[in-house]
């Protein structure tokens, strides 16, 4: 059962896109949940994280300033609020759940299952 992301787009540097995760047929599972991205030819990174419970945050030090990261329980519902993109903020972007606690950055995370992510392309 995976995590359905959504929200890409394609937008010209220094724009904004607003990126959704939610669950299909379940309740968020574990301590946090966060959002990684992949470029071509690169691998997976960490993005941001939040936990579920009390909101902690955290982020890369590539997005700090302009991303924000945020839930909604009623909506069971995780957002990456993406401000002031950049061209290499270009990849496929996935979010995750189960995450582990503390809050951290969740850097060499390979856990999944990582559902088929959402596309963001930002044109110089």
């Amino acid at each position: 059962v995976q995590l359905q992301a959504s929200g890409g787009g394609l937008v010209q540097a220094g724009g904004s896109l607003r990126l959704s995760c939610a669950p299909s047929g379940r309740t968020f599972w574990g301590y946090a949940i966060g959002w990684f991205r992949q470029a071509p030819g690169k691998e997976r990174e960490f993005v941001a994280a939040i936990s579920w419970g009390n909101g902690l945050r955290s982020y890369a030090n590539s997005v700090k300033g302009r991303f924000t990261i945020s839930r909604d329980g009623a909506k069971n519902t995780v957002y990456l609020q993406m401000n002031s993109l950049k061209p290499e903020d270009t990849a496929r972007y996935y979010c995750a759940d189960d995450l582990p606690s503390p809050l951290r950055a969740y850097d060499h995370y390979t856990s999944g299952p990582w559902g088929q992510g959402t596309q963001v392309t930002v044109s110089s």
